[in-house]
């Protein structure tokens, strides 16, 4: 028969009774002293608020930055063209075995390098223009291309729209014009009438699809038609003309990577191509510079946060000293160690937890107001780059740090002898 025991060991199956109940008492104690909980809350409020507008200002600062350097510059681009040409002693002699590039060239590097950039095949030459029945002829940069060369010439539509998949498929006669040639010999007329009419290019008919503003025309006249379309758009030449892939990362960062990749896939197609890329030193600065804003970011968000949890630190040492006498009671009533300490965690997290939500809240409202002087100041449009992973982990590093600075005061309560408890004054 087994011994009888006065005090059995407790079942680990069960939830220890005092720890829910230390729990209990930790959110308890907080809700009876409002004005002390509140004043805890602030300085949680503030760091996440402080935390989740510097992260979201930056995200959209640095998303501005993006697009004006998508916007103005080429950095992001890489040209493989055929190698036509070998140049000796200063002489250049013409090459048989250069890369000969298709709508299939285009497609295979496309496959090769996924979501890390965008490919198009494109051919560029001059041409002559008029708008049928008119006199009026104009010389024109022609651009034969893909629709996903929308990307990189990024026109503005004053009417109409871009080349699609069936018209390079179906080598459809179409053009999308710049708004400078259709003022010049459309006579004034607006960019909506101008949508439909026949473009005549080198003598063959073209049917206007677009009226667009193109950055990269400059004051040239300019028309994109399908790349399939090319040798009825442009001039005739005494020399071939050869088409070239463009390439176009998808970030700054990732344009040394793409570009290996790229020299990769020529290499094994048995090379005869050249890939460049535009202003190399331009582009290492503007890494640079992206870099250097992360870090500063990170930086101001680190001191943020760290600010927060020192507050929540100083509010839980306070209240270990003013409530001595009631964790020696608490203890002497046969709480142990790990009971003091859930309780001071758990008043820890439910402050980090209630002021992160708010502060969450205050940030994002912060970001939108500051982003929103930007605008009316600079003109730049800047947005406050609000995304629920910025204020999740916001939200979860604060809670974290919460656990974090209330470890040392809770451990503090939890090891105070209770005679020395009971007796502090």
């Amino acid at each position: 028969m087994p011994a009888y025991s006065a005090n059995p060991a407790p079942r680990n199956d069960v939830p220890n009774p005092i720890v829910t109940s230390s729990m209990r008492v930790g959110v308890e104690t907080l809700r009876a002293n409002p004005l002390r909980t509140v004043l805890s809350t602030l300085g949680v409020i503030l760091g996440v608020a402080s935390l989740v507008a510097v992260l979201s200002i930056g995200d959209g600062i640095e998303a501005f930055a993006r697009a004006q350097i998508e916007r103005t510059t080429d950095l992001q681009t890489i040209m493989v063209s055929p190698e036509v040409y070998d140049e000796v002693d200063g002489v250049r002699i013409p090459r048989t075995d250069f890369a000969r590039f298709t709508l299939a060239s285009a497609d295979s590097l496309r496959d090769r390098l996924g979501t890390d950039a965008m490919v198009t095949i494109a051919v560029t030459g001059a041409g002559r223009s008029r708008f049928a029945g008119s006199d009026s002829t104009r010389a024109v940069m022609v651009t034969a291309t893909t629709p996903a060369a929308e990307e990189r010439l990024r026109p503005t539509f004053a009417a109409g729209r871009f080349l699609t998949e069936e018209d390079v498929r179906d080598s459809a006669r179409v053009a999308v014009v710049s708004d400078t040639l259709a003022a010049a010999i459309a006579g004034g007329a607006s960019a909506s009438s101008v949508v439909g009419r026949e473009l005549i290019l080198e003598g063959n008919a073209f049917r206007v699809i677009g009226v667009a503003s193109m950055p990269d025309a400059g004051r040239r006249y300019s028309a994109v038609v399908p790349f399939t379309a090319f040798p009825e758009a442009l001039a005739a030449s005494t020399e071939l003309r050869h088409p070239r892939l463009i390439v176009r990362a998808a970030r700054v960062e990732r344009v040394d990577s793409v570009k290996a990749a790229v020299i990769a896939w020529v290499a094994a197609r048995g090379g005869g191509a050249s890939v460049d890329t535009s202003q190399p030193l331009r582009l290492e600065q503007a890494r640079q510079s992206i870099l250097i804003f992360k870090i500063g970011m990170g930086a101001f968000a680190a001191i943020s946060l760290i600010v927060g949890g020192l507050g929540i630190m100083n509010v839980l040492l306070a209240a270990v000293i003013e409530r001595t006498r009631e964790i020696g009671i608490r203890k002497a009533a046969g709480a142990r160690q790990r009971d003091i300490l859930a309780q001071f965690l758990s008043e820890s997290v439910a402050i980090s937890g209630t002021g992160s939500l708010l502060g969450a809240l205050v940030g994002l409202a912060a970001a939108f107001a500051v982003t929103a002087v930007m605008r009316a100041r600079t003109g730049a449009d800047v947005q406050a780059g609000m995304t629920l992973s910025t204020v999740l982990i916001a939200a979860g590093v604060a809670v974290l740090t919460g656990l974090i600075f209330g470890t040392y005061p809770a451990l503090r309560a939890a090891r105070l002898s209770p005679i020395d408890a009971i007796r502090h004054e």
